[in-house]
């Protein structure tokens, strides 16, 4: 006799989008266009929102500007859908401070990132994750991205942190799919796909949904993928998979940041989005019409 438990549910849903940050035409942060689009996403599909991640460019945005716009959001969605704030830094202080802020603010959770530049060792990565996990009562999302970081979060790394109570969640960019698997076949970590190409493919064996930018452009579209797999109709979900990847290699490997190419579209659109912030660069038409034609394929897919 097979016995089967309950998977637990995601701590922050399943649908997560990576929310850019809109500005106005002087670079000055929107909150109402934040909110405008909160709302849209929500209504969407998204089960949560990540602001100020890298989509959000946290890097070009102030700490007051980083709170602000949690209580906006909030404002915005109500209790449709949970909020988590980025908060990562490459100084364990300053993301201390950063994420008691997003808890005064009213985030339901903290993405860190490992601290960059400075390349710590895994035993400085353990710690810098528990300092910030021990200093509130939010609880934490720790972000895998080597490639833009230096540093990965090694498996053995990730298999002790898994024992602190207020670390339940992974967003996975780390393209180690083994890796990935060894930590859900042994914790009970919570694994966002933070590349959307993985997305039914980590779902498929344990995840629990995808933190995505190019949510930002798709949402509905996006979740259909994880709808169809729940639904048993794998062929499906595969399908809609496969119709997405056009849209997502404009938006994620064309040679511009997503932040930088999903505004290019949500302006296109007549989406709150606005300008970039120096040092990124907007995109250029030819690129803007080449999105707008794998968005229009996708949506008549």
């Amino acid at each position: 006799m097979t016995t089967t438990t309950a998977t637990p549910a995601p701590p922050f849903g399943r649908a997560l989008c990576a929310m850019i940050t809109p500005f106005t035409d002087s670079g000055a942060l929107d909150l109402d266009g934040a909110q405008r689009l909160a709302d849209l996403l929500v209504t969407e599909g998204c089960d949560g929102l990540v602001l100020s991640g890298t989509t959000g460019e946290s890097p070009t945005t102030t700490d007051a500007e980083k709170s602000a716009l949690v209580r906006a959001v909030r404002e915005a969605v109500g209790e449709r859908a949970s909020i988590v704030a980025g908060v990562g830094t490459a100084d364990t202080r300053h993301t201390v401070e950063l994420t008691l802020a997003a808890e005064k603010a009213g985030a339901d959770g903290v993405l860190v990132v490992t601290p960059y530049y400075s390349r710590p060792p895994q035993d400085a990565v353990e710690e810098h994750f528990r300092t910030v996990a021990d200093a509130s009562g939010l609880p934490v999302v720790l972000y895998d991205i080597p490639g833009r970081t230096g540093t990965r979060i090694e498996p053995d790394t990730m298999l002790r942190l898994a024992a602190h109570p207020r670390i339940v969640a992974v967003k996975d960019c780390s393209y180690d799919f083994l890796g990935t698997q060894k930590v859900l076949s042994r914790t009970e970590l919570a694994y966002y796909a933070g590349c959307e190409e993985h997305i039914l493919a980590l779902y498929a064996v344990g995840g629990s949904g995808y933190i995505s930018t190019v949510a930002n452009l798709v949402p509905r579209q996006l979740r259909s993928i994880l709808d169809a797999f729940d639904a048993g109709d794998t062929a499906r979900a595969a399908l809609l998979q496969q119709q997405a990847t056009e849209l997502i290699e404009s938006t994620m490997a064309a040679g511009l940041p997503g932040t930088v190419t999903v505004k290019a579209l949500l302006n296109d659109l007549g989406r709150p989005a606005g300008p970039v912030r120096a040092p990124l660069r907007p995109a250029g038409r030819e690129t803007a019409d080449g999105l707008r034609s794998a968005y229009e394929r996708l949506r008549a897919a």
